[in-house]
């Protein structure tokens, strides 16, 4: 049995952007990342063990490192990083990452940005 796991909303300041001020104060940055699994998920079903799975908390610490890590001009290279991240792990067949930037310095009224990216192992 295979499967996904997917992580939605998690929330970290970074200073990422390409204005000065962007980088000077920061902003919230939010990411949804689904897996896709090269795993029998049947087996962490079977055994409760979470080393039998892909460990989102671990992820989720993994993912937050990048946001408030160095930054970044565009958001399409911090899902790139954030893909990097998830493909880490090689029981990750595929991974797509969408990072919304709620607070981008666009002079009109909008509830999101977001650039999604989708990346697949090499064999």
């Amino acid at each position: 049995m295979t499967g996904q796991i997917t992580l939605t909303g998690l929330r970290a300041r970074g200073r990422h952007g390409v204005y000065d001020f962007e980088r000077e104060q920061g902003q919230d940055f939010v990411v949804d990342v689904r897996l896709d699994l090269d795993l029998d998920l049947g087996r962490a079903a079977a055994t409760d063990d979470v080393a039998d799975t892909v460990h989102y908390g671990e992820l989720a610490t993994a993912l937050v490192e990048v946001l408030t890590g160095e930054p970044v001009n565009l958001l399409e290279r911090l899902a790139d990083r954030l893909l990097d991240v998830c493909l880490a792990d090689p029981r990750v067949s595929a991974a797509e990452v969408t990072v919304h930037k709620p607070q981008a310095p666009i002079p009109h009224e909008f509830a999101d940005v977001a650039v999604t990216l989708r990346r697949e192992r090499s064999a």
